[in-house]
């Protein structure tokens, strides 16, 4: 999946967490993530990064796929709640290249080129 902010591709290797597994596990034991590699958690308002090696980069959104707040995140620390956060998105810290009131969309990688 690929994730847009107008025209622009702000994650080209989105990953759903659309299971408990997954969700549970999010980022935790990776040493690294490449530039465009990212993790959408739906149905999420908050994250932590307890157990994590590496700084990320979270993305709150609103239901309406809207960006709330963006801010790295080190390791064991607590991500902050913006209010209306639906969604997450996590990528590699210093790679989320959007900014509050960004409008976000998610599609499939062959309907984004």
């Amino acid at each position: 999946m690929v994730a847009l902010s107008g025209n622009f591709v702000i994650s080209a290797n989105v990953v759903v967490a659309d299971s408990v597994f997954k969700r549970f596990k999010g980022l935790m034991g990776r040493k690294s993530l490449v530039d465009g590699e990212s993790l959408l958690i739906k149905n999420c308002p908050s994250v932590h990064s307890f157990f994590m090696k590496i700084p990320i980069d979270v993305v709150s959104i609103s239901s309406d796929w809207t960006v709330l707040g963006v801010e790295v995140l080190r390791p064991w620390r607590i991500a902050k709640h913006y209010k209306g956060t639906a969604h997450i998105l996590e990528m590699a810290a210093g790679s989320a290249r959007v900014k509050t009131g960004d409008p976000l969309e998610f599609r499939k990688s062959e309907e984004a080129r």
